[in-house]
């Protein structure tokens, strides 16, 4: 493998702050740059042929997909058919029954506990539940990752929670504990954190779900901009169309524990293919006003 991008200290994440949507609605972010902008594709993750089965019942089947450096794939589908599951897989909490999968070129299924911690210190994953640490301040769980990794003095250490806080516009919450956090603000708090560990990759789970639609536009602002400026890869598994169209290089289509469609964002909104058409059918319903 490549040796890992360099590390993005405190000073880096305060320029980035400070230009973050500097318009009325903090951490609401512009358009993304064009996908065509990224030059010098390199595969970042990769699954090939992927199956995994709970029991008897198959959840995914000869799944294969693959990520470029840089770029954002969405993980698409009804819920139940395995999404989540492969986010899980690459973080290594499960195991595939069989197929490859890759981070920049190097097997991990076969990897020990260990060899997978060091996995994690460049794919990190924002869980749907956030998954804060209850007892610890807002501050304190922003400030873990970078307490264990033990290279900052508590100076720069408090600066960079600053900074990461003021990214994801959860400044003004900094010392109340999780407990007391919007569905919201606790998503913007686990992706701060994701962050502090200064990994390649993010995983979002459902990112989404249960929070209103301004601050579901606000998440994926930042999700663009941590792309943009910081050349994160990101994986984003969703079920909100919108927010997958605001946020997608290329999209994996799940159904039926199959990948029905892997390809472009344009070519899956113009696919014929009725499965595909039904899915963006059903997610373009609303019911109608009283």
């Amino acid at each position: 493998m490549r040796d890992a991008l360099p590390q993005r200290d405190d000073e880096t994440f305060r320029e980035l702050s400070a230009d973050l949507c500097p318009d009325p609605l903090p951490g609401e972010c512009d358009a993304p740059a064009p996908a065509a902008a990224i030059d010098g594709q390199e595969e970042m993750i990769a699954f090939s042929k992927v199956s995994i089965s709970f029991g008897e019942k198959a959840i995914l089947e000869d799944v294969s997909f693959h990520v470029d450096r840089g770029r954002t794939l969405c993980i698409l589908g009804r819920s139940g058919v395995g999404k989540s599951v492969a986010l899980r897989m690459l973080m290594g909490f499960l195991k595939p029954d069989s197929g490859s999968i890759r981070v920049e070129g190097g097997e991990i299924t076969g990897l020990d506990e260990d060899g997978m911690q060091a996995i994690r210190k460049r794919v990190t994953m924002v869980f749907q539940n956030g998954a804060l640490f209850d007892s610890l301040s807002v501050r304190e769980n922003v400030a873990f990752p970078l307490r264990e990794r033990g290279e900052l003095d508590e100076s720069r250490l408090d600066a960079t929670v600053d900074s990461l806080l003021l990214l994801v516009g959860a400044e003004d919450v900094a010392d109340l504990l999780p407990a007391s956090l919007s569905t919201g603000r606790s998503r913007a708090v686990a992706i701060a954190r994701a962050l502090a560990s200064q990994p390649e990759v993010v995983l979002y789970d459902e990112p989404t779900t249960m929070v209103d639609p301004i601050i579901a536009r606000r998440l994926g602002g930042i999700i663009q901009r941590l792309k943009k400026q910081l050349g994160f890869t990101s994986i984003v598994v969703t079920h909100d169309m919108r927010f997958a169209e605001s946020l997608a290089d290329s999209v994996l289509f799940l159904h039926q524990g199959h990948a029905h469609f892997f390809g472009t964002l344009a070519d899956f909104l113009a696919s014929p293919d009725e499965v595909i058409r039904q899915f963006l059918a059903l997610d373009a319903y609303r019911l109608p006003k009283a």
